[in-house]
């Protein structure tokens, strides 16, 4: 993911003021061209800065920074805007505004679209130093040297080679003077700045992933200040926003031995077996013949970590395909349905520059990207900052439970977790959702949805009774609304934002998995939901598919839980 926020040390004169806000009223938004270039078939949208205190604790202390958002204007009469988060934490949603409101039409016509680069993430688009945001530099020698790390492998050893990184990263991070100032806290206060600045009386929302417990928050600090509230693919805001990266184990396992090798073995029988058991064997025996021809353990199993879009889905199918041809002699498009073969045959150019028929193991290994000497800060500052956070030997024995039931990431996870070598407490205490504002909230979820799982968002209503929820049975992938192109999600949350009819908790039926036309129903936390979308409905809500995965696949992006190496 990119990170950037836009900085600058400009002093504010000092006064007593009735609010943190006052001293932030009397500017104006000007509008103007945005720095990132929007997607093709988005809508147009023009960007402004917001100043905004560093430290809205003590607004009056005379250092400022600037925070960008952008707009897609209403197309018709306006009923208020709609705030966007893709997640993260350190996703910037400038680009969300156009991109939505071309996915949504019918709610841009009464809405504002506004997309928000929260503080630590800079401008999008934007090259300029004062731009980049949060950067912590990364000592080279901090780093593990060696290219076949594999977290199976318990020796103290190959454990404190994993570590490396995770405390490099926290202790970078921490030495940096502007990370205190990057939590939720401080930007639920950005936000409420904003709503002022927009002359709205309250703000809707529309957060994915992280993103739900930044509006969650927002409306736990400001619940008069809250409108409509939708929030897709849900941690437990109501809980530990840690929480959520520590089920990442667990999830990421469901779904790869309950929906991903099942769909593998009914895709590609010939290749990997015509059970999920075979497909499973056939699994590891691809993990330890790529780490034959240079490809790490860790970095086999993070190509199947938190595979939240197709772009994902189909870029570990081709490692998986691969490599089981290669271990069997066979030349990469035997075995590979029609269906397919067109999609991973533009994946294999685009990712590695040759055809799928010209596609090796080996190229791959070259591919593996290098360790950085940079990491983007804002995902630490707020993972590790919003709340008290476990030590390294907590994260540690926590890596010893969950490996042999999700050997997946669950080896991996817990020494790798930054936050284990975070030193400094939080500055503020979020709060829990008030009871009045939980008539607000519409949670949408799928149901093994590999970034946020599904007992997160279920904890979270469970916790704030009053809040209501859209279960999307059988669905995979990480965000719904808007990004899916299912009728039945769509339809509910545009009636409660255009409408003010929030539903109660009720179920969607989910989408077929890529290269298929049926839904394979898999036992799961959802009770089963037999309706299935209709094929008009189908095609209505197809419209601009390429658009739709580029934004879901951003989105994935910001929020996925790949290894820190």
């Amino acid at each position: 993911m990119t990170v950037v926020l836009a900085l600058a040390a400009t002093p504010v004169a000092a006064q007593a003021a009735a609010s943190p806000f006052d001293l932030y009223l009397d500017q104006e938004l000007s509008w103007g061209t945005c720095l990132f270039t929007p997607g093709e078939e988005a809508r147009p949208s023009e960007c402004a800065l917001v100043t905004v205190p560093r430290d809205w604790a003590a607004p009056d202390a005379g250092v400022d920074l600037r925070v960008s958002i952008s707009r897609a204007k209403a197309t018709g009469e306006r009923l208020g805007a709609i705030l966007l988060n893709p997640g993260g934490p350190g996703g910037q949603g400038s680009s969300l505004a156009g991109a939505l409101a071309a996915l949504q039409p019918t709610v841009n016509e009464r809405y504002d679209f506004v997309g928000m680069d929260p503080r630590g993430t800079g401008q999008e688009g934007g090259t300029a130093p004062d731009q980049l945001g949060l950067v912590c530099e990364i000592p080279i020698g901090r780093l593990s040297t060696r290219t076949d790390l594999d977290a199976r492998d318990r020796s103290p050893e190959s454990i404190a080679e994993h570590q490396k990184a995770p405390r490099a990263i926290a202790e970078a991070c921490q030495s940096r003077a502007l990370t205190p100032f990057i939590t939720t806290w401080q930007s639920a206060h950005d936000m409420e700045l904003i709503r002022q600045l927009l002359g709205d009386s309250t703000l809707n929302y529309l957060g994915y992933s992280y993103g739900t417990w930044l509006g969650a928050k927002y409306a736990s600090l400001f619940p008069s200040s809250a409108g409509k509230m939708v929030l897709d693919s849900s941690v437990n805001w109501q809980g530990r926003l840690q929480a959520a990266f520590e089920a990442f184990p667990m999830i990421g396992q469901r779904q790869l031995d309950d929906v991903y090798l099942p769909w593998a073995a009914r895709q590609f029988p010939e290749i990997v077996g015509d059970t999920p058991a075979e497909a499973a064997r056939t699994w590891e025996q691809a993990r330890d013949y790529v780490q034959t021809l240079g490809v790490a353990g860790d970095d086999y199993d993070g190509m199947f970590v938190g595979m939240g879009n197709e772009f994902q889905w189909l870029l570990a199918t081709l490692i998986f395909t691969l490599a089981a041809q290669e271990m069997n002699g066979e030349t990469p498009e035997a075995g590979v349905p029609d269906v397919l073969r067109t999609e991973l045959d533009a994946l294999a150019r685009a990712e590695y520059g040759v055809p799928l028929a010209e596609l090796t193991v080996r190229r791959i290994a070259t591919e593996v990207p290098e360790d950085y000497v940079t990491f983007p800060g804002t995902r630490v500052s707020v993972a590790c900052g919003d709340q008290p956070t476990q030590s390294a030997t907590w994260y540690r024995n926590l890596s010893d439970r969950q490996g042999p039931s999700y050997p997946l990431f669950g080896w991996a996870y817990g020494i790798s977790e930054p936050c284990g070598f975070w030193s400094d407490a939080p500055r503020q205490t979020l709060p829990n959702l008030p009871a009045a504002a939980a008539s607000k909230i519409l949670v949408v979820q799928a149901e093994f949805d590999p970034q946020t799982g599904y007992e997160q968002a279920r904890a979270a209503v469970r916790a704030a009774p009053g809040v209501s929820m859209v279960s999307v049975d059988d669905a995979t992938f990480h965000g719904q609304y808007a990004l899916d192109g299912n009728p039945c999600v769509d339809g509910m949350v545009n009636v409660f934002l255009l409408h003010n009819s929030r539903p109660s908790n009720t179920t969607c039926p989910g989408r077929p998995l890529p290269g298929e036309t049926e839904v394979h129903p898999v036992g799961g936390p959802v009770r089963q939901d037999n309706r299935k979308l209709d094929s008009a409905a189908r095609q209505s809500a197809e419209s601009l598919p390429e658009l739709r995965e580029q934004v879901r696949e951003r989105i994935a992006l910001v929020n996925s839980g790949r290894p820190v190496r």
